[in-house]
């Protein structure tokens, strides 16, 4: 007798493999003529099958399960096109339909302008006030390329910067410590996917977030890779994160000039960038204003006040310079 361990990483392979209340575990083990022992783990909705029989059995059934869940992520990863759920693909203008049903369209010239620079051009730079989609749109741009699969994977970083409290204080692990610097990338993706697709693709390492100073020394090629609240990069994390493009590679990054958290804010690596790749072609930069927000009502008002506010006080946006 063999004794193989088999995990099943999230509820949507439990679903697939088990069942809603392992209803299908006895015809598996028939199937497969292994014995499976399951042992489910509640708090982070994964579970491991033991799976027990002769050696050629037990591998013969570790692949064909393994099998099943590549069926599985294939069919859910294939273009739209090709999906049987939406056979007529989706309707004109829109650019993605979610996990709840709901078409994501660009609203406003400055969202069409920017959706349609990431589709043509390699590296993007948005720059705007909080709310006007910068996120959430290249989030949309990075799953519709995963999905017609022009990239094998999506990258999330950001940078930390320490607001009063150091890493090294705050419990856990690296991973726990970060968690909450990167909590906002995981918002839009969560809208697009839904919780359980989302998690599984983070376990298969489909979609990666990582802090910006994790990125050194990597090159990434055939990925999606948005640099989100750029404002917080100093110059030469820029020039670092931008020199990991690789071969197939396409780069969006987003900030707010007036939202700056570095001690000496012009040492931002958005302020600098503009300025930098003015004679770079192939880069194309996209400006928001108040205007484009699609958030609250009240959330234009505020950024106007804000706006009006800086300009009496003499306060102009360096990018802008």
């Amino acid at each position: 007798m063999e004794g193989k361990k088999f995990k099943l990483k999230n509820r949507e392979e439990i679903l697939l493999i088990l069942g809603a209340q392992d209803e299908e575990l006895r015809a598996l083990e028939m199937a497969l003529k292994v014995q499976l022992f399951v042992r489910h783990h509640p708090e982070t909705e994964t579970a491991d099958l033991t799976l027990t029989g002769k050696p050629a059995a037990v591998e013969k059934a570790e692949l064909r399960l393994r099998g099943m869940l590549e069926e599985f992520y294939k069919a859910r990863l294939a273009p739209e096109e090709a999906r049987p759920a939406e056979p007529a693909g989706l309707p004109e203008g829109a650019l993605f339909k979610t996990s709840f049903g709901e078409l994501i369209r660009p609203r406003g010239e400055a969202q069409k302008e920017y959706v349609d620079a990431i589709r043509s051009t390699d590296l993007v730079v948005g720059v705007g006030p909080a709310g006007t989609g910068k996120t959430f749109l290249a989030a949309v741009c990075a799953l519709r390329a995963l999905k017609a699969q022009e990239v094998k994977r999506i990258i999330l970083t950001r940078p930390i910067v320490e607001a009063g409290e150091k890493l090294g204080y705050l419990p856990g692990d690296i991973a726990e410590k970060v968690h909450p610097y990167l909590r906002p990338l995981h918002d839009a993706f969560y809208t697009l996917l839904g919780p359980d697709n989302f998690r599984a693709l983070r376990a298969d390492e489909v979609i990666e977030t990582v802090p910006l100073a994790f990125m050194r020394g990597r090159t990434l090629d055939n990925a999606f890779i948005i640099l989100d609240e750029a404002q917080n990069t100093l110059p030469e994390q820029m020039k670092m994160f931008l020199t990991r493009m690789g071969p197939r590679s396409k780069v969006v990054v987003t900030g707010d000039v007036t939202q700056i958290d570095l001690q000496d804010k012009d040492r931002s690596g958005l302020v600098q960038i503009k300025g930098i790749l003015k004679n770079v072609g192939a880069v194309k930069f996209v400006n928001f204003t108040a205007a484009d927000v699609e958030r609250h009502p009240l959330v234009k008002e505020i950024l106007g006040a804000y706006e009006e506010w800086e300009a009496a006080n003499g306060e102009k946006e360096a990018f802008d310079r």
